[in-house]
């Protein structure tokens, strides 16, 4: 039997675990992340022994990409040293864990689609600390680390969300064109993870949804549907001021899990539509 702990409740990816569980009657436990930050070695313990889970899905990450250059320390203290304590806890119960990679983890120079087998180099603090936290998901007697990209779900935490409340000016946006990587939708993360879990699958894979998209592309297909009548006009990504560089061009391939839990994962298009339908902003 399955006993998910789930960290991070309160994000968007979370939030998708805990409805899918919900509506799968899968036995887990999401404590707020008041009741347990995972920088705290105690309160993990604690955790662990109350609830002595099957397997731990970590959703907690530190996402503020231009920040983490200004708070290395931050970053680091969620994305690797943070890890590092779950994956001990999960060695010492026997118990399996799942955390999520990203796509900055790259350096964006190849033209191709990254694979499980690429070298990795990462252009900012933020994809450093999740390199560096993915090797300390290791210490788990067993894990599953899954890369995701441009990561989209219900709540306010992602591209699409900021893009309606731009839109509501009725003005024009300037999106960037020269920024490609994977929209990939929390739904068609949480049913390929929970695929993965039943079937004991372990080690490193790319989780995205298919094809590859710029934002500019991503903007105009979702304000097509949304039917905003804003003009939305392509600009280089050297256009806009940040603090920390980022990969132009980062899709990753989805063949070798797609292969490994014989599925196919739906094109972003198709999941955008859907997304739609059930996320309205």
């Amino acid at each position: 039997m399955l006993k998910i702990l789930l960290t991070g409740s309160s994000g968007q990816l979370a939030g998708e675990f805990i409805s899918f569980f919900q509506k799968n009657g899968v036995d887990f436990f999401a404590p707020k992340e008041c009741d347990f930050n995972i920088a705290d070695k105690n309160a993990v313990s604690e955790i662990f022994s109350y609830y002595k889970p099957t397997h731990l899905i970590n959703c907690a990450a530190y996402n503020a990409v231009d920040d983490a250059q200004s708070f290395p320390q931050k970053a680091f203290a969620i994305n690797r040293d943070a890890v590092e304590t779950l994956a001990l806890e999960c060695a010492k119960h026997f118990a399996v864990l799942v955390h999520f990679g990203t796509d900055y983890v790259f350096d964006g120079v190849k033209t191709d689609f990254y694979l499980e087998s690429d070298a990795p180099n990462p252009l900012n603090v933020y994809g450093q600390s999740k390199l560096e936290g993915e090797e300390k998901a290791g210490l788990a007697k067993k894990s599953l680390i899954l890369r995701l990209s441009w990561v989209i779900g219900g709540g306010k935490q992602n591209f699409l969300y900021k893009l309606s409340q731009w839109a509501a000016s009725g003005s024009p946006l300037k999106i960037s064109a020269d920024e490609v990587s994977v929209p990939t939708f929390a739904f068609d993360i949480t049913r390929a993870c929970f695929k993965a879990v039943k079937d004991g699958v372990c080690g490193l894979y790319h989780l995205t949804n298919s094809g590859y998209a710029s934002r500019y592309e991503l903007a105009k297909k979702y304000c097509s549907l949304k039917k905003y009548k804003n003009t939305i006009i392509p600009v280089p990504l050297s256009d806009f001021t940040s603090k920390a560089k980022r990969p132009v061009f980062s899709p990753m391939s989805n063949a070798l899990i797609c292969k490994t839990l014989q599925i196919s994962v739906p094109h972003w298009e198709e999941s955008l539509e859907k997304y739609c339908k059930y996320h309205g902003n």
